[in-house]
């Protein structure tokens, strides 16, 4: 017989001795040795500061306020003893007797000379012998440029309230200059605005007379050595070298406003001579002295170069003699401006070029915009068809406009010849497209 319960204690022992043995602790892990001290980190050395911010450019001083405006008359008065007054000389040239002459001022936009010029050329002179003993004031010819005298230029011109010579005018602005033509240097300047009450700013005869207007390289340097420059500047060359010339032009002018055309004439071809560029007021007293004389052939012969002038500028402003209101030009009489002699003699300039051109119509500023808008459009297609009839190539290569007062170059506003130029029909030159 089989004994089970020895063999039961047995393993049951077995058992329980290796459940002990598992439940024993595990011996504790080996201890880990400290960690070596960490090296120091080197020392980063501090960014140097950065440098100082540089310090702004120190701005412009911002110029002067404009002059005041004041009445005509005391304006020119101050402005005329300022130029006197504060010429700038040698301590030895101080001192001494100076030879002046008066370059006729001028419009600073039309560049044209005016009552209101004349009347304050005449003050400057007037002044400057009663109370300026060291200045001796002598004609303007060439005999007394060749004393290389001091020299008085000016220019009045109207402006709007922000001094710009566009929109409303609202007060004239003057400025004269005196140049030393010894040293070529300006000596002297000064400016002013007056009001526009009691300025008569007509224009004398010869331009009053003058069919066409367009820019002048010559009557430019003149503006520029007034309105561009600042005591210690050199004189326009430009100008410089059309003195003798300018002189002549300047007997010629008053010559024919005096009536004297036959002597306007031979002083205008003078002055023509002289020179290798051609000038405006040449070429107009050319043709006005010619017109005035009755010399018909030569008449349109000076036109047809008064012309070709106004094409190399690629400008040329005609005072076309419409009638108030009128969008056509009467026949050619035997008194009028003979404003169809002109349209045929242009067509036949313009249709000898390449050029595309715009005829533009201009009204000054009395009455509605509108209707100015369609009076100077009107009158504008009404000088390109003529134009065209007298030359059919012209067709495709002219186009009217109407600007009706946006181009006013007086912009005065008072409908007389005064304003005149603002009632222009202009001719610009083009390159047609395509």
């Amino acid at each position: 017989m089989r004994r089970y319960g020895s063999t039961g204690a047995g393993g049951a022992l077995l058992a329980m001795c290796l459940a002990l043995a598992a439940c024993q602790t595990a011996p504790p892990p080996a201890p880990v040795p400290p960690a070596a001290a960490s090296a120091p980190a080197p020392a980063v050395e501090a960014p140097p500061p950065a440098p100082p911010a540089p310090l702004p450019a120190p701005s412009a001083p911002p110029p002067p306020p404009p002059p005041p405006t004041q009445p005509h008359a005391e304006a020119v008065l101050g402005a005329a003893n300022a130029l006197f007054s504060k010429a700038q000389f040698g301590a030895a040239e101080a001192r001494q007797r100076h030879v002046v002459l008066v370059d006729p001022l001028v419009d600073g936009v039309t560049r044209m000379q005016t009552r209101a010029t004349q009347a304050m050329e005449t003050r400057i002179v007037e002044l400057a012998r009663a109370h300026y003993p060291l200045f001796e004031v002598q004609p303007f010819n060439a005999a007394n440029l060749a004393q290389s005298p001091l020299l008085i230029v000016g220019t009045f011109t109207p402006i709007d309230q922000e001094g710009k010579t566009e929109g409303e005018r609202a007060a004239y602005r003057f400025c004269l200059v005196m140049v030393d033509l010894k040293s070529g240097k300006l000596v002297s300047k000064a400016v002013a605005r007056s009001s526009m009450e009691h300025v008569d700013a007509s224009p004398p005869p010869f331009f009053a007379d003058a069919p066409a207007w367009t820019r002048d390289p010559v009557t430019e340097g003149y503006v520029k050595t007034c309105q561009a420059s600042r005591p210690g500047d050199a004189i326009q060359p430009s100008y410089v070298e059309g003195l003798v010339a300018a002189s002549i032009v300047n007997e010629a002018i008053r010559a024919y406003n005096n009536r004297q055309y036959a002597v306007a004439l031979t002083l205008f071809t003078k002055a023509g001579e002289m020179g290798a560029e051609p000038q405006l007021r040449v070429l107009t007293g050319a043709y006005l002295s010619n017109w005035k004389l009755g010399r018909r052939d030569a008449t349109a012969q000076s036109f047809a170069k008064l012309v070709d002038f106004g094409i190399a500028q690629h400008q040329l402003a005609m005072q076309f003699t419409f009638a108030t209101g009128a969008t056509a030009l009467p026949a050619d009489g035997a008194r009028g401006m003979p404003n169809q002699l002109w349209l045929k003699l242009i067509a036949q300039r313009l249709a000898a070029t390449q050029s595309c051109v715009e005829v533009g119509g201009h009204a000054s500023r009395g009455g509605p915009e509108a209707v100015n808008e369609r009076l100077s459009a009107a009158r504008a297609e009404y000088v390109r068809q003529r134009l065209v009839d007298a030359a059919p190539d012209l067709a495709q290569r002219t186009l009217a406009v109407g600007y009706g007062t946006r181009a006013n170059l007086v912009g005065t506003g008072r409908d007389d010849a005064s304003d005149q130029l603002d009632r222009r029909v202009e001719l610009k030159l083009l390159a047609c497209g395509g």
